[in-house]
């Protein structure tokens, strides 16, 4: 065992001026587990069950798919399940939606335990997401991660005591132009500076977290979207929107999909 700790260490070290060095960078200190640990909040006794309104939203996704492909939907009704559980995902809400679609449990765990979209633990009213990838990294996220850090009172893969705020670094949220970022919840909030930042957390403390911009994101230094200093340069119209067919008409079965096909 002690072996091997040693060669992981050995592997994550830099090869410099003839000896290993650590890297100078911290790592995230999220890592969540595969396996289901009961709390007294999430157990085998747990009880889930969507709400009226939530289950015309489950037959609207069903409805995408053949009747035989139901587990198609599992990842939109996971999704669901999360968005009316608070933002994460127990074990009675995976096994409710196992049960909706027809498979065992254990298929559902599987598609929670992969992707990362997916919290199976408790976190805060706002769930900050650091993007820290090569971008965010040389434009200052490692600063903004220290503010949120000393500013709320937390570690990065930890919930403030108030349960306010959790705090997770992660890859790429593909919003580079305008690094540092962050994704709080749904919402992006880009270009930051440690005043900015602390400016953020202190209007989400009051419940009053600033309204998105014009185009679904809001850079924190006063721009517009992704546009430069000059503005538009590029598309001054609206495109035309695409014709739609009109031999189409009505909904479609999609469990006729495959005959249309001719599989």
């Amino acid at each position: 065992m002690l072996a091997a700790t040693t060669r992981r260490a050995a592997f994550a070290a830099v090869r410099h001026g003839g000896c290993w060095q650590r890297p100078t960078r911290a790592l995230s200190n999220f890592h969540p587990l595969g396996s289901h640990i009961d709390t007294a909040e999430n157990n085998t006794e747990t009880y889930f069950d969507f709400t009226e309104e939530n289950y015309e939203r489950v037959n609207r996704v069903l409805a995408k798919y053949p009747s035989n492909y139901k587990q198609s939907g599992i990842i939109p009704l996971l999704d669901l399940a999360q968005r009316q559980n608070g933002g994460w995902l127990p074990l009675a809400a995976m096994d409710k939606v196992a049960k909706i679609v027809g498979v065992t449990p254990m298929a559902v765990y599987e598609v929670a335990t992969f992707y990362t979209m997916f919290n199976r633990e408790k976190v805060g009213k706002y769930f900050i997401q650091l993007c820290g990838t090569t971008p965010c990294m040389v434009c200052g996220s490692e600063e903004i991660k220290k503010v949120i850090e000393e500013h709320v009172g937390m570690k990065e893969g930890e919930t403030s005591a108030d349960g306010m705020f959790t705090l997770r670094e992660v890859e790429c949220l593909g919003s580079c132009a305008n690094a540092p970022m962050i994704q709080m919840n749904d919402d992006y909030y880009e270009c930051l500076t440690k005043e900015t930042t602390i400016q953020l957390l202190e209007a989400c403390k009051k419940g009053t977290p600033p309204s998105m911009g014009k185009w679904g994101s809001l850079p924190m230094n006063g721009q517009v979207s992704c546009e430069g200093p000059l503005g538009k340069t590029t598309l001054d119209t609206t495109p035309p929107a695409p014709k739609m067919r009109s031999d189409i008409k009505g909904d479609v079965d999609p469990a006729s999909v495959k005959a249309h096909m001719g599989y």
